[in-house]
């Protein structure tokens, strides 16, 4: 099988969506900022290396519990899918999507946007907990063999906005790399950018 892989947030939107639902959520559900405070001791603690950012959102989401989940998660992307690149509505082959945003956040928009399939961190939709590792960096290449024989799928192109964090994906492509800067798809060869 063929297939193009893409990171999701500043990719396929132009923002972190986790950060805008977090955001979103006090706005809408004031009563979640009680959460606040253990939310940021946290942010500090893992920018501080302190503990590491899949630590971190053990407590990012702590705050779903006091919000109807699937409620807030529409109205959420009810006004911001079409923020999404008019370009990813072009398919040219199966899509992957490979994220670090949690699932009970994507799942809904992956519906919308028929992606093929997604692969991104897994949460506890009761607790908001990370379940499992962050779904980043080395992580995504790790979760994309888990569901995949390297011998059943082949990448063509690979999309994200980040050459710092997502090297081990564009390390994939068997076409062309793309760069997302500010909406627009740089092409971009893999080994000249990382000598």
């Amino acid at each position: 099988m063929e297939a193009d892989i893409y990171d999701f947030d500043k990719t396929i939107v132009p923002f972190d969506s986790g950060s805008k639902f977090v955001l979103f959520c006090v706005i809408h559900y004031p009563w979640c900022i009680i959460t606040a405070p253990v939310i940021l001791a946290g942010l500090v603690l893992s920018l501080c290396k302190i503990i590491s950012f899949t630590s971190f959102k053990k407590v990012c989401f702590m705050f779903v519990p006091m919000i109807p989940l699937k409620k807030a998660v529409k109205k959420f992307w009810d006004k911001y899918e079409k923020t999404v690149h008019p370009w990813f509505y072009r398919k040219n082959r199966y899509r992957i999507i490979i994220s670090a945003s949690p699932d009970f956040l994507l799942e809904d928009i992956a519906k919308r946007l028929e992606f093929d399939e997604l692969i991104c961190s897994r949460h506890n939709a009761k607790t908001g907990s990370i379940i499992q590792n962050n779904c980043s960096k080395e992580e995504k290449v790790r979760r994309l063999y888990e569901l995949h024989s390297k011998d059943d799928i082949k990448v063509i192109d690979v999309y994200s906005d980040s050459l710092k964090f997502d090297k081990p994906i564009f390390s994939l492509a068997n076409g062309q790399c793309y760069n997302i800067v500010k909406g627009e798809k740089v092409p971009f060869n893999y080994d000249e950018v990382y000598k």
